[in-house]
């Protein structure tokens, strides 16, 4: 939501500069990550030009995929727990969490942070210990990737073998073939 000629990118240029822009064009990420984690003001300003837009393409990728039949829809939401407007919406949460000095090395080393301004953006988060509790499941991420993946294919079979929401789907599939069958009969009597 955030790409050139997207609503948001608009917006989020005006309120910040174009000094927040790569070479590109396109939202140096890195640079307003720099404003948005000193100023909690700016971070605020920035969720509320994002997250309505962001909000509405979560939807439209949810009812896609639910369409299609997809047992399940897996949204990245780094901040789920931060803004709680989301949570109502969730059948489960997942968190996936390291331990914090674990934490703090990833980030220094993904995003080439300085400790300072990594500990600055895990301060801008809930504790670890409010998100557990939030959680309906959690999957350790301090070890190795094969432990990790042993959790996430554990949690996966889990909700794949889940039938929630199977009375939407044939609601929705008798209302479609419903609809279809009526504007059958409706053109077979135009044409007639």
């Amino acid at each position: 939501v955030v790409r050139p000629r997207c609503k948001a990118y608009g917006r989020i240029v005006r309120c910040f500069g174009t000094e927040i822009l790569s070479q590109n064009g396109e939202i140096n990420r890195k640079a307003l990550g720099n404003v948005i984690f000193s100023q909690p003001e700016k971070r605020q300003l920035l969720n509320s030009i994002t997250h309505p837009e962001i909000m509405k393409e979560m939807l439209k990728q949810i009812l896609k995929y639910f369409v299609r039949g997809y047992r399940y829809v897996i949204l990245d939401i780094p901040l789920l727990f931060e803004t709680k407007a989301l949570t109502k919406f969730m059948k489960y949460t997942v968190l996936v969490y390291c331990d914090p000095p674990t934490q703090l090395s990833r980030l220094m080393r993904r995003n080439a942070l300085s400790r300072a301004q990594a500990e600055a953006r895990v301060a801008a988060q809930l504790p670890l210990d409010q998100k557990l509790e939030l959680a309906s499941h959690i999957i350790d991420n301090s070890g190795d990737r094969d432990s990790t993946r042993r959790q996430v294919l554990r949690l996966h079979a889990r909700l794949e073998g889940s039938r929630h929401f199977l009375w939407a789907r044939l609601a929705l599939g008798t209302a479609l073939a419903t609809l279809a069958g009526l504007t059958f009969l409706f053109l077979q009597r135009l044409i007639s």
